[in-house]
C-alpha cells in the first residue's frame, strides 16, 4: 500500500489500514514473517472446505482428549522397605457365610507371634442367622499386630458345649485389610481375592486354611493426603484335624504374614507447560498436514483429467 494511498484514507478505513505496513518506509515490515495475502488473490474450492471440516474435527477430538488425560491424574507405582519402627496394628474386616452352622456355636479367635491370643472375639461382631437358622452370617472389624500370626473362626469359644456335628462349609464375601482402595484406579481384585470363594459343598469335620501373603499399600493423593491399605496374595488346603480323644477339631483359617515391601502410589499430573505445548502441536501439526494435502489434491486432480 503506498504512502499517498493511506493518508488518504479516513474512518474505519484507515484504522483498518493503518495495520499495515508502508513498504519501503517502515523498515519493520522487514521482519514480518506472515506475510497478508488479499483475499482477492484467493479461490476457496470445495476440496479446501472439507479438508477444514475434518481437521475441525480432529483437531477437537484431539483437544478433548488431550484435555481428558490432562484433568484426570496418572497413577504411578514405586516399591521401598518398609521402616519397621513400632509395632503397628492394621484393620481386618470380614464377612463370611457359614451355611451348616449355628450362629450360638461360632467365634473368632486371634493369635500373634507377640504373644496375643484371643478366644471369642465379640468387639463389632455381627452373627445373624440364615437358612432358617441353620446357617450363619458372619461379620467382624477388628486390628491385628504387624507381626505374622493367624486369626481363625472355630466352636472354640464355646468350650464344652460343642455341636454333635461341626461343619464349616463356607462362602467368603469380603476379607479387607486397611482402608478401602478400590474406588480407585487400582485393581480390586488384590485387595479382596478372596471375595466369592465359595467352598460350601465341603465335607464336615474339615478344616480349611488360607495362607495370606499381606503387602503393605500406600496410595498418596494430589493433595498430599495418604490412605494405607494392604493388598494380598493367599494359598488354600483343607483337610480333617483330630485332638487327643480323637474328635475333629475343625476351623477356618487365616495365616498371615506380612511382606517388609510397601507399593507407593502417587497421582501425578502432568504440568500445564506440557498441556500447552502438546495443544500447540496438535493444531499447528493438524493444520500444515491439510495445507500440505490441500495443495497437493488440485494439482493431482488436473493431472488426472488431463487427455493421455
Amino acid at each position: 500500500m503506498k504512502r499517498d494511498t493511506l493518508l488518504s484514507l479516513s474512518g474505519p478505513e484507515m484504522s483498518i489500514a493503518a495495520m499495515y505496513c508502508v513498504v519501503g518506509i517502515d523498515r519493520s515490515c522487514m521482519l514480518d514473517v506472515y506475510r497478508k495475502i488479499p483475499k482477492d488473490l484467493t479461490q476457496p474450492t470445495y476440496a479446501g472446505a472439507g479438508v477444514s471440516v475434518l481437521s475441525a474435527l480432529f483437531i477437537s477430538f484431539l483437544l478433548l482428549s488431550e484435555f481428558y488425560y490432562f484433568i484426570k491424574p496418572e497413577v504411578v507405582s514405586e516399591l521401598y522397605v518398609d521402616n519397621p519402627g513400632e509395632v503397628e496394628m492394621l484393620n481386618v474386616h470380614i464377612n463370611i457365610s457359614l451355611v451348616k452352622l449355628k450362629c450360638s456355636f461360632i467365634g473368632l479367635d486371634i493369635q500373634d507371634d507377640m504373644g496375643r491370643h484371643e478366644v471369642g472375639h465379640v468387639d463389632n461382631t455381627v452373627k445373624e442367622p440364615i437358612d432358617g437358622g441353620t446357617g450363619c452370617r458372619f461379620e467382624s472389624n477388628f486390628r491385628i499386630n504387624k507381626v505374622p500370626g493367624n486369626f481363625h473362626v472355630s466352636t472354640h469359644a464355646v468350650g464344652m458345649n460343642q455341636p454333635q456335628r461341626v461343619d464349616f462349609s463356607h462362602i467368603i464375601h469380603e476379607i479387607t485389610l486397611g482402608a478401602d482402595l478400590q474406588n480407585k484406579s487400582l485393581d480390586a481384585a488384590a485387595f479382596n481375592p478372596l471375595e466369592g470363594t465359595d467352598h460350601s459343598g465341603a465335607k464336615s469335620d474339615e478344616s480349611h486354611d488360607y495362607y495370606l501373603q499381606i503387602v503393605p499399600t500406600v496410595y498418596k493423593h494430589l493433595n498430599g493426603n495418604e490412605d494405607i491399605s494392604y493388598q494380598y496374595t493367599y494359598a488354600y488346603k483343607h483337610y480333617s484335624a483330630f485332638g487327643h480323644g480323637g474328635r475333629s477339631l475343625p476351623a477356618i483359617w487365616f495365616r498371615y504374614q506380612i511382606s517388609p515391601i510397601t507399593v507407593k502410589y502417587h497421582e501425578k499430573r502432568a504440568p500445564f507447560y506440557t498441556f500447552i505445548t502438546t495443544i500447540c502441536a496438535i493444531v499447528g501439526g493438524t493444520f500444515t498436514v491439510a495445507g500440505i494435502i490441500d495443495s497437493l489434491y488440485l494439482p493431482l486432480l488436473r493431472s488426472s483429467r488431463k487427455p493421455n
